[in-house]
């Protein structure tokens, strides 16, 4: 029995190399989270058929959507797949209304009468909540407004698989926020399968429980949102998902390795690969202990650094602290009411951090 989604193909672009492998069993809603130009929105566009692969195969649900072996290529239309651009896509001179029953041509959609289309946009326009808005031509709507109608016509489309593009790339922080809940709740209630786009880490993670991180036209981890946080496998995909400390690593011995940027000797929690190349530590992965507790903390196999020479920057809601490690800096972050109770009444920085053995991950380059 195959997986859910299974896509193994190459797609060259110019001196840009696609080579995504990639196998997931998700319900609901799987994230492609990357930085821009790792390949993740060309991978979605080779699912939809919109561009097509110099080699491999693309199979969803059992069904054989792509396989240059075989020779097979299903059209766009007939893979039953709908696709929501970054920019939405919507006709400019035509009303909503008329946006909406284009959606209708679809292969699904014919020999429908008039009264069944008819029906079907009020209840997509109902579900969306842009049933008064259907005199109004794009230009006049918001862009929370034309998503909601870009989706409508995609529900029309009736499709078996959403591939969402960035959909929230051209939408304020504080619009992005209320349409994610939304949007959330919306695919729930449509019982659709989708694979959204993003290199937003936080919208990743809030909507995908199961999630791939790619990287220079790879897939460098896939699995839950837990997993994939806590192991991304590559220093590009660490950094994509927050990271903000890193050092070149070499291992030294059953659990030890050397930081070399940073200067220092570190145990680690989970076995050290051969092929290691850099550490990633999560800025909150470490906390303040008293310089008289450093010297057991050393004696118990626990990991301090020294804070010196620190610049403190702040924001509403966290501190972040800087401060030099070897040839390089550590970054650690903590939430603001915890410093205020911890070290502003004490008017004091600590003197010594502890960094967590298990809040270090190993990366291959």
């Amino acid at each position: 029995m195959g997986k859910a989604l299974e896509v193994h193909i190459k797609k060259r672009a110019g001196s840009f190399q696609l080579s995504c492998d990639l196998e997931t069993d998700f319900q609901g809603t799987f994230g492609m989270l990357g930085a821009s130009g790792c390949g993740k929105s060309m991978t979605l566009r080779c699912i939809a058929g919109l561009l097509t692969p110099d080699e491999g195969s693309i199979v969803y649900r059992g069904r054989v959507l792509y396989d240059s072996k075989r020779k097979i290529c299903v059209t766009p239309q007939e893979r039953h797949v709908g696709y929501l651009f970054q920019n939405y896509a919507l006709f400019p001179t035509m009303t909503v209304e008329k946006n909406l029953e284009s959606a209708l041509l679809s292969p699904r959609n014919r020999g429908m009468s008039g009264r069944e289309k008819k029906r079907k946009i009020q209840d997509a326009a109902a579900l969306l909540r842009i049933d008064d808005l259907m005199a109004h031509r794009p230009h006049q709507l918001s862009g929370g407004q034309q998503q909601r109608v870009a989706l409508a016509r995609i529900v029309l489309s009736d499709p078996d698989l959403l591939l969402l593009d960035e959909p929230f790339s051209a939408l304020d922080s504080y619009l992005r926020t209320s349409l994610q809940t939304e949007f959330s709740d919306f695919l729930k209630a449509l019982s659709r399968d989708a694979v959204l786009v993003t290199h937003d880490r936080d919208e990743a993670y809030r909507l995908c429980p199961e999630m791939a991180i790619m990287d220079r036209g790879r897939v460098a981890v896939c699995g839950t949102r837990e997993d994939v946080f806590a192991n991304p496998g590559t220093r590009a995909a660490a950094a994509v998902s927050g990271c903000k400390n890193f050092s070149r690593a070499e291992k030294k011995g059953p659990g030890m390795l050397r930081a070399t940027d940073w200067a220092m000797d570190l145990y680690v929690q989970e076995e050290i690969p051969e092929d290691i190349a850099f550490i990633g530590l999560r800025a909150h992965n470490l906390h303040g202990i008293r310089a008289e507790d450093a010297v057991h903390a050393v004696d118990q196999g626990r990991n301090v650094v020294e804070i010196r020479g620190a610049t403190i920057t702040q924001t509403p809601f966290s501190v972040s602290v800087v401060f030099p490690a070897g040839s390089s800096q550590i970054r650690w972050e903590i939430d603001r009411s915890a410093w205020r109770k911890e070290y502003m009444e004490g008017q004091c920085l600590p003197e010594v951090l502890e960094i967590d053995p298990g809040g270090i991950m190993c990366l291959r380059d």
